[in-house]
C-alpha cells in the first residue's frame, strides 16, 4: 500500500514538473478591454514565456462574473483551466446575489494575488460640475435625473456608497462590464460612471471623460492630482484586487509551480511598470495568505454592500 502511495505521489510530482504540456485556458469574468482583461494579458504573457505553453485568455462576461466562476468551479482541477479573478466573483457576489451557483471559497484553489486597484468617478468633459463638491451639489439639485452605470461589484458598490453617503438620488444602470459604461457616458445616455484606474487614466489622457475623484481612502499614487472622494464624504473607500485561482483540489505541486512563476514575474521592474500602466499596484500574496484573504474579503464586502444599501438580487 505504501509503495502504491509513493508511486502516486511520484507521478503527481513528475506531472507537475512537466506542467504545462499543452495550452492553458485563462478565463476572465469580464469583457475584453476591462481592467481584469488587461491584467490577464500581462499575466498570461509572463506565464507563457516562463512555462513554454500558450495561456489563452477567454472572456466570459455576465452576472458580475458569476457565469465564468461557475464554469471554472466545475472544470477539471488539472491546471489547464484557470481564472484571473477579482473581488467581484470571489467575495462581493456572496452579498450581491440571493443564490450563487458556486462557493467562492470551497470551489476554488487560491494561487496568487497580484495587486490592488481602485476606481475613478468620471463624467463627460461638458458636465456642469467642475469638481467633486460641485458634483454633489449638482446631483442633489437634480434628484432622479442623473443616471450612473456600473459593470462590476467594485463599481456598483462605489456608486451605491456615493448615493448613500452623499444623500443623492441617482438612477443605477447595470452593465456586463465597465468598457460599455464608458461608451455610454461618452455618448450621453449615462451622466456618470465609476471606471477602473487602468481605463480611467486612458480616458483622462484622451480627454474623452473627466475625473472627479478616486475611491481610495486617500489620494492614489497612480493619479496624485485627483482628490479622494473621502475628502468630501468621510468614510468612503472601495479597493478592488486581481488574483489567480483554479478549480478546487488542484495538486499542490502545480499550485506552487504557478505561484513561484508569478512571484518571480512580479519582482521584475518591467512587469511592475506594466501593472502600473493597467492601473494596478503590485501587492502579491501566496496561496495560503491569499486563501485567508478571500475569506476575510467575503466578510468585508458584505459590510460594504450593507453600507451601500444594496439589496441582493
Amino acid at each position: 500500500m505504501r509503495l502504491i502511495l509513493l508511486a502516486c505521489a511520484f507521478a503527481i510530482q513528475a506531472h507537475a514538473q512537466n506542467y504545462p504540456t499543452r495550452p492553458v485556458r485563462l478565463v476572465v469574468p469580464f469583457p475584453a478591454g476591462s481592467a481584469t482583461d488587461q491584467v490577464a494579458r500581462v499575466v498570461g504573457a509572463e506565464l507563457q514565456q516562463a512555462l513554454g505553453q500558450p495561456f489563452v485568455v477567454e472572456n466570459k462576461a455576465g452576472a458580475q462574473g458569476a457565469i465564468a466562476a461557475t464554469e471554472v468551479a466545475k472544470a477539471t482541477p488539472d491546471g489547464y483551466t484557470l481564472m484571473l479573478t477579482t473581488n467581484t466573483p470571489q467575495a462581493a457576489n456572496v452579498s450581491l446575489f440571493k443564490k450563487l451557483s458556486y462557493d467562492p471559497v470551497k470551489d476554488f484553489t487560491p494561487i496568487t494575488r497580484y495587486g490592488t486597484t481602485s476606481f475613478m468617478l468620471m463624467v463627460r468633459p461638458d458636465f456642469p460640475a467642475k469638481d467633486l463638491k460641485e458634483f454633489i451639489a449638482h446631483a442633489r439639485s437634480q434628484p432622479g435625473k442623473l443616471s450612473g452605470g456600473y459593470g462590476s461589484a467594485g463599481s456598483q458598490v462605489s456608486l451605491a456608497m456615493l448615493k448613500q453617503l452623499g444623500k443623492l438620488d441617482i438612477v443605477e444602470v447595470p452593465y456586463k462590464g465597465i468598457p460599455q459604461t464608458i461608451t455610454d457616458t461618452m455618448g450621453g445616455s449615462l451622466q456618470l460612471t465609476f471606471v477602473d484606474m487602468a481605463n480611467a487614466q486612458a480616458q483622462v489622457k484622451g480627454g474623452k471623460l473627466r475625473g472627479l475623484g478616486v475611491t481610495n481612502g486617500k489620494r492614489s499614487p497612480l493619479a496624485p492630482d485627483m482628490p479622494a472622494i473621502a475628502e468630501e464624504l468621510k468614510g468612503y473607500e472601495v479597493i478592488a484586487w486581481f488574483a489567480l485561482v483554479a478549480p478546487a483540489k488542484l495538486p499542490e505541486a502545480i499550485v506552487q509551480r504557478l505561484n513561484d512563476t508569478n512571484m518571480k514575474a512580479m519582482a521584475k521592474p518591467d512587469v511592475k511598470e506594466k501593472f502600473a500602466l493597467v492601473g494596478t499596484d503590485v501587492a502579491p500574496m501566496g496561496p495560503a495568505e491569499f486563501g485567508k484573504f478571500i475569506q476575510s474579503e467575503v466578510a468585508h464586502w458584505a459590510k460594504l454592500v450593507k453600507l451601500a444599501g444594496i439589496e441582493p438580487e
